[in-house]
């Protein structure tokens, strides 16, 4: 067995793993608990919910628009400092969102929010690479999923409470201090990395499409949600935009070459082609159910915020225990069995909800949502990894920035989709138990989409 592959990470690469994974919990808890506070907002501006929307909305398209930004950064800058900033600035921004005057400042605040919380994700795995190689990515990567994974998780629960104790200023509060803990710990523990070429000159043309191919594909998918189908006029006329502009970037990055913001080059490994063609499939696998779990202890069984919150901790324990084991199964026989292993365990773990109802036993929901978490904690990690093997290390900015698009635009998708069919199936039918079962039955049959990239990510064990 390759020795690269068992022994064990440095102390100090831990340390710091953590450290960058710190910096990054902060937007990714953000992004969840603020969904909850829609009614009270609406309340308190006394603004319709379409306005209120922007607070969500304007955050997730600010994120997709800073994504490629990160990537120039972070060749032309000492990542560390690009980091840095983007921490303060997220910070900063909390801050001024809680003090927001009206509806109007909380949406631009939340954009310069968004737009920072957009740099620290891709900021976060190029650093990880650079700090300890592809080699250990699959464990790496397991420390990286944690925030990503458990936000979701955590966001609900902690955003319940706060709503149900205080006022939701307190959603944007909470976030200051872990800002501040993680700028001092970012400042006096991380290395000063090495700017990758600081002659690189700024890609205008790259990046613009490259951001409007993300903020108008999730635009329109986003409308698909709200409108309750994907046919809408809005939909197709945005998405289809996204794919023009797809094309467009595809037949200027050829031109480009090597100053492309993302190179081409990049889709001729199989692999990473693979790995962000998985991301946007398993968006449904981890974001439709992640949509669909709090919405059914709330209408469904009738429990509050805080309860149906609660009730969803057995899934992050589930994804803590995978955790580990992932991270060193993913370096040891490669991505491919990681992530269809996986993925039937996430089966298991979804297809009992296409039969439970508002009477099921809240320990029979709590083993299956615990063996859930147990497969949707090896999905994500082996796709992220498997994009940065076969990668060289010049390129870990570029990987980073098409793995957080891709994941942004599959997050959007997923949750785009589970909510127009249990929307459209609850427009023609009285059962909600109905609609609800009926969305776990498309997330896990959309989810073995998944097992068709998954055959084409890397798999070491045939080199044994």
């Amino acid at each position: 067995m390759d020795e690269k592959k068992t022994t064990a990470l440095p102390k100090h690469v831990v340390n710091m793993a953590w450290v960058l994974v710190l910096g990054a919990f902060a937007p990714m808890l953000d992004a969840t608990m603020v969904n909850i506070a829609v009614n009270d907002l609406a309340r308190d501006f006394g603004a319709s919910l379409s306005t209120i929307q922007w607070v969500i909305t304007g955050y997730v398209l600010a994120t997709a628009v800073a994504v490629p930004f990160a990537g120039w950064l972070v060749n032309r800058f000492s990542g560390k400092w690009v980091f840095l900033v983007a921490e303060i600035a997220f910070g900063v921004f909390s801050l001024a969102s809680a003090l927001a005057w009206n509806i109007d400042s909380l949406i631009v605040f939340r954009l310069f929010q968004g737009a920072a919380a957009g740099m620290l994700t891709p900021l976060l795995t190029t650093l990880l690479v650079d700090l300890a190689g592809s080699a250990a990515m699959g464990r790496l990567m397991a420390v990286v999923g944690l925030p990503i994974m458990l936000g979701p998780i955590l966001g609900p629960v902690i955003g319940g409470i706060v709503l149900e104790y205080a006022s939701w200023r307190w959603i944007f509060y909470i976030n200051v201090p872990i800002v501040i803990l993680a700028t001092i710990l970012i400042a006096w523990k991380l290395p000063t990395f090495e700017a990758k070429n600081r002659q690189a000159r700024f890609d205008v043309v790259g990046v613009t499409l490259l951001a409007a191919i993300s903020s108008t594909i999730i635009y329109g998918i986003v409308q698909a949600s709200t409108k309750g189908d994907f046919t809408n006029a809005t939909t197709v006329a945005y998405v289809l935009a996204g794919i023009a502009l797809m094309v467009v970037y595809g037949v200027y990055a050829h031109f480009k070459g090597e100053r492309a913001i993302l190179p081409i080059r990049l889709f001729t490994r199989k692999n990473f082609t693979a790995a962000m063609v998985g991301m946007v499939v398993g968006g449904v696998a981890t974001n439709g159910a992640m949509l669909l779990l709090p919405l059914l202890f709330q209408n469904l069984r009738g429990d509050s915020v805080i309860v149906a919150g609660l009730s969803l901790i057995p899934q992050g324990v589930g994804m803590l225990v995978a955790r580990p084991i992932v991270g060193k199964l993913i370096d040891r026989i490669g991505a491919r069995y990681v992530t269809i292993v996986s993925l039937a365990i996430t089966l298991i773990g979804t297809i009992p909800f296409a039969y439970f109802d508002g009477k099921t036993a809240y320990w029979l929901v709590a083993v299956i949502l615990f063996v859930r978490g147990i497969g949707a904690g090896g999905i994500l990690s082996p796709l992220m990894t498997d994009a940065f093997v076969g990668g060289d290390k010049r390129d870990s900015g570029a990987i980073s920035v098409a793995s957080r698009t891709f994941q942004n635009i599959g997050g959007a998708f997923g949750s785009a989709v589970i909510a127009t069919i249990v929307a459209g199936y609850m427009t023609t039918h009285t059962s909600i138990a109905a609609g609800y079962q009926t969305g776990f039955a498309w997330t896990a049959g959309l989810s073995l989409l998944i097992i068709i990239p998954a055959v084409f990510l890397t798999n070491h064990l045939s080199k044994k």
